[in-house]
């Protein structure tokens, strides 16, 4: 190999590595500060294709997408003096790129930890000052609220981060005090269940006893509808027959007779003792005719 290519070949490299250590990208979810030994530089690198010396400057890029901690459950007392087991969360992102990086170093652990702390702290205070009922339901949203405005305002005072959401996911007793507390729950609700119980008999047994009455009172006033209805028909057939009886009595006389001989004599097997000269064989006699 000739000396002049050699040359060239090492004019390339060194041209490409300091090309590399010169050229950086940030994208569209980062946020980028460049350091010229070890002082802020340029505190906002937005996205891009930016250039650094390669010597003596250095460009550190950080997340800046809405970011989660999720924290480990924490035993708080509330304003009564009792134990709960809280799991809450948070959202957070930087902001402030020269402010996050002068508090951390640029280390998202310490953020974290840091984070944790002030969300442990705070979430001691609020719920110190409630009862364990406005925590769990009461007051839940607001207290929430409080958290995350004065957590908000201390993280990017300090440390360039915006806190987004704090939220409680579970809230549980202690397991030493679970038992005793759902124990006292069944007790509560077997009471409950057998107040409503007793309850809808009460309401049932009136509700039977009124349909009993109404039962009664309709038979009654049914029963009197018939009889009234009876003693007009008895009324009206009466007054046909006193009417047709009027105008005939001799035919009404020998139709009343032949239906009574149809009546008598339509079984066979009937026996009747009976006068000859009785008047019920008034039509049967020759002389009758």
């Amino acid at each position: 190999m000739q000396p002049k290519s050699l040359i060239l070949i090492v004019i390339t490299g060194i041209l490409l590595l300091v090309v590399s250590n010169s050229l950086y990208i940030v994208t569209e979810m980062e946020r980028g500060i460049k350091l010229r030994f070890g002082a802020v530089n340029d505190p906002n690198v937005g996205p891009g294709l930016h250039f650094k010396w390669p010597f003596g400057e250095t460009a550190r890029i950080f997340d800046s997408r809405v970011l989660t901690l999720d924290s480990d459950p924490e035993r708080y007392l509330t304003a009564e003096k009792k134990p709960l087991m809280v799991d809450s969360f948070v959202k957070w992102r930087i902001i402030d790129v020269e402010n996050y990086y002068t508090a951390t170093s640029g280390d998202e652990r310490r953020v974290e930890l840091l984070l944790q702390q002030r969300v442990n702290e705070g979430l001691r205070n609020q719920i110190s000052r409630r009862a364990m009922q406005e925590v769990i339901s009461g007051e839940r949203d607001q207290l929430m609220a409080e958290l995350k405005s004065g957590l908000d305002e201390v993280m990017r005072a300090e440390f360039g981060v915006e806190i987004v959401d704090v939220r409680v996911k579970k809230i549980d007793l202690p397991d030493l005090v679970s038992s005793a507390v759902y124990s006292r729950m069944n007790s509560e609700r077997r009471i409950e269940a057998q107040e409503h119980r007793a309850t809808g008999e009460e309401k049932a047994l009136a509700i039977r006893a009124g349909a009993d009455r109404q039962v009664v009172v309709i038979r009654a006033e049914a029963y009197r509808d018939a009889e009234t209805l009876r003693g007009d028909g008895d009324a009206q057939s009466a007054s046909t027959y006193a009417k047709a009886f009027s105008q005939d009595e001799e035919f009404y006389a020998f139709y009343r007779s032949i239906n009574a001989y149809t009546e008598v004599f339509n079984d066979k097997g009937d026996l009747m003792v009976l006068d000859p000269k009785s008047d019920f064989f008034k039509y049967l006699k020759q002389d009758g005719l």
